[in-house]
């Protein structure tokens, strides 16, 4: 029985373990790609980076990331940045490929 406890224990590790990386992972791509989206929209030094705060933050508004792709999508329309719908969620499967490495190696 003790052997079945230990089991299900190192998958529920294994689980949050998995979980956090995600959420790291999704995290550290979403401040990626608000830094992309901030120098198209002519953003630069501390303005930036509170860009790419404002980005990461919304990811906190629903499940997935569509509150995200909102967000740049709606200040990209707003400043009249040209970038396709497909253009900008290609850049976010990229990024997240990007963070996914450099969490995984951090």
């Amino acid at each position: 029985m003790s052997s079945m406890n230990d089991r299900e224990k190192a998958f529920e590790n294994k689980f949050a373990h998995d979980a956090e990386l995600k959420f790291k992972a999704e995290a550290r791509r979403n401040k990626l790609l608000g830094l992309w989206a901030a120098e198209l929209l002519g953003k630069s030094g501390q303005e930036a980076e509170d860009y790419a705060k404002s980005v990461v933050m919304a990811d906190l508004e629903e499940v997935g990331d569509e509150d995200v792709f909102r967000k740049v999508r709606g200040d990209f329309d707003a400043a009249g940045v040209e970038q396709s719908d497909h253009q900008i969620r290609r850049h976010m499967q990229e990024l997240l490929a990007v963070a996914v490495d450099q969490v995984q190696n951090s």
